[in-house]
């Protein structure tokens, strides 16, 4: 295959359980406060404290990335829950600064990582096969670029619903779809081996909970479902290595030149239509929402009761 390898039923069946895993615990954890307290408070305090860093998941421990990102996705979820739970900082710029800032964060995170994998050539880092390359370096320009095509913060809102969700009317379909892209991407290039569970089982689950479930909450889906899987990681260090998660990259040069420039194009085209969109409405993205004439965007305040 261009992409994959190794398929058989039993890893495609688990790559299924994965995938209905994240999205039937993101969406019950969703709906209640003390779910949300025990996957995302609870369970990983128990873990830093008596399981982390011991045992099998010593063997993650020259592996920066996987260490930040499991507290910064958890940072992400839990201060999306302070804002979701307690009213005063729903009105609060600066709490409603912390969303755009946890996400431009996690990006940063992912750039730098690729940046730094472009100067590895076929080496074995933490049980992963890198290969750096010119796609490593687009594909950082494209996170980049995804950063700076971050908007409408300032209009985050609660919806009027049980599960009071955080809203993000202004992250629209075309930021999402371009962030996917230059996010597979990256997993492809720096997680290769794993890039079939990291990459695609984890992107899908938030896609799909965003674009089939209630609009507007594709931030709060990403969050959930990246710290269940970086949880999942630290926990289970060495699960790739095993049979059941066994499609890998092919590590072949024309997949990531084909991601990594997809990844820039996609994201340049959401930079162009930003730019145009100001232009046009003479609206401030930092201090303004930006589409709020899109169809789309109205579609997203409807169905949360806005």
């Amino acid at each position: 295959m261009f992409f994959f390898e190794n398929y058989t039923i039993t890893n495609v069946l688990i790559f299924l359980l994965v995938l209905f895993g994240l999205l039937l615990i993101n969406e019950g954890t969703r709906r209640s406060k003390i779910l949300s307290i025990v996957f995302y408070i609870a369970i990983p305090l128990t873990f830093t404290l008596f399981l982390w860093g011991k045992g099998e998941s010593e063997n993650t421990d020259g592996n920066w990335f996987a260490w930040v990102k499991t507290y910064s996705a958890l940072a992400g979820v839990v201060g999306f829950m302070a804002i979701r739970y307690f009213k005063k900082l729903q009105t609060n710029k600066w709490a409603l600064l912390f969303p755009a800032l946890i996400l431009s964060v996690n990006i940063l995170e992912a750039v730098f990582r690729d940046f730094e994998v472009y100067s590895k050539a076929g080496v074995i880092e933490n049980g992963l096969f890198l290969q750096g390359g010119p796609w490593n370096i687009i594909n950082g320009i494209a996170g980049i670029i995804s950063i700076i095509t971050i908007t409408g913060w300032v209009g985050i809102k609660i919806a009027n619903s049980k599960s009071k969700d955080m809203v993000w009317a202004d992250q629209l379909w075309f930021w999402i779809i371009a962030y996917g892209i230059w996010n597979m991407s990256y997993v492809y290039n720096c997680i290769p081996d794993r890039a079939f569970y990291a990459g695609v089982a984890l992107i899908f689950s938030c896609t799909v909970a965003a674009f089939v479930g209630t609009k507007g909450l594709w931030l709060q889906h990403r969050a959930q479902t990246l710290a269940l899987w970086a949880m999942f990681s630290l926990t289970f260090p060495n699960y790739s290595n095993t049979q059941y998660f066994d499609i890998v990259s092919t590590h072949a040069a024309a997949p990531k030149y084909v991601l990594a420039i997809a990844a820039i194009l996609f994201n340049v085209g959401v930079l162009v239509y930003e730019i145009i969109t100001i232009r046009r409405t003479k609206r401030n993205p930092l201090k303004q929402e930006l589409y709020i004439d899109l169809p789309c965007y109205q579609e997203v305040i409807e169905a949360n009761n806005l």
